[in-house]
């Protein structure tokens, strides 16, 4: 069981997206006064019904963290901010690269320099992407592996990171960069196909077959949002002892699941539905980096995190939600 954070105070930039969301709700059950930041820029997830729940236990600041006025005022007196503002959807960041460029590098440039002129005692960590490995040659992927990023998301990602380990080398700033495999769960954005567990689970829901590209037999390591901020909060408490600044944490389950595989457990957990295999496009293939599995032993050692949520059990969560509260995402 997690131990009270009462009395810690946490901003969260893009704290209204899918995972900000949940680890705002999560940091305020433990008690911490929460702080989040969100442009709510459309089509990027943000979704203020995201923390309805606790929303009298958070303050919101609906604004840019690219706006240093803001961000200037907003990180005095944390003792813990959590950076996840980003453009998150792969193909969009290809359609617009200037706006990927500008929200990930600028933002957490601005980030850095506000928190070094106005509170460079806070921790940082950072919400970066197993996508920065690209085609990684080999399975299990350790933390060690080179960094071939494919896509204009995955680069800029990986050039926020290392923004935030230069700030911690040049400046003492405690940072520490989390590279987070495919994660899935309930308050992920159901309007677009990116995110492929909840786009799977809504194809099935509305009954529609779920399309599988290639043969299926393509891996992936599938991390359900509760075990992600899980390990973003046992990040932040290995700060406090100097054991996570300037660390680089792969954040998954270490299991891999194809495809046709998840597509047969989103049938089985939603009761119905069906598969069909198609071709990538062309863009896609492009990008696509081949079977994903990350190594964890890392972070198990440096922080005693390991995920809970087994596959099904995600699923069927999500499934649930999604059931209660649709119209709020699709």
């Amino acid at each position: 069981m997690q131990k009270s954070l009462k009395g810690k105070k946490a901003l969260i930039t893009g704290g209204l997206g899918f995972i900000g969301s949940s680890l705002a709700m999560q940091l305020a059950k433990l008690g911490a006064d929460v702080t989040v930041i969100d442009a709510l820029i459309p089509g990027l997830g943000g979704n203020e019904f995201n923390i309805q729940k606790v929303k009298d236990k958070i303050k919101v600041i609906t604004g840019d963290v690219r706006d240093k006025k803001i961000v200037a005022e907003a990180v005095k007196g944390k003792d813990v901010i959590f950076h996840l503002a980003g453009q998150v959807d792969h193909h969009r960041s290809v359609e617009l690269p200037f706006e990927d460029l500008d929200i990930r590098c600028n933002g957490t440039l601005t980030l850095l320099e506000e928190c070094r002129k106005n509170n460079d005692t806070a921790t940082i960590i950072y919400s970066g992407t197993r996508a920065q490995y690209g085609a990684a040659g080999g399975l299990p992927v350790t933390e060690e592996f080179p960094t071939k990023p494919l896509g204009m998301y995955a680069i800029t990602s990986l050039a926020a990171e290392q923004m935030m380990l230069m700030y911690n080398r040049l400046h003492g700033i405690k940072t520490c960069c989390l590279r987070i495999t495919n994660t899935y769960g309930p308050r992920h954005q159901m309007r677009k196909p990116y995110g492929v567990v909840n786009w799977f689970i809504r194809l099935a829901m509305e009954g529609m077959p779920i399309t599988v590209m290639g043969d299926g037999k393509t891996l992936r390591d599938y991390l359900y949002v509760e075990d992600c901020c899980d390990a973003f909060i046992a990040t932040m408490a290995a700060a406090e002892n100097g054991k996570s600044a300037g660390e680089v944490l792969n954040v998954a389950t270490g299991k891999g699941t194809s495809f046709a595989e998840l597509a047969k457990e989103v049938i089985k957990a939603n009761g119905s539905g069906s598969y069909k295999f198609i071709p990538y496009p062309n863009e896609t293939k492009q990008l696509e980096p081949g079977n994903f599995v990350a190594d964890i032993t890392k972070i198990k050692k440096l922080l005693q995190w390991k995920p809970k949520t087994a596959l099904a059990q995600g699923i069927k969560a999500t499934i649930t939600f999604y059931r209660q509260n649709r119209h709020h995402y699709w």
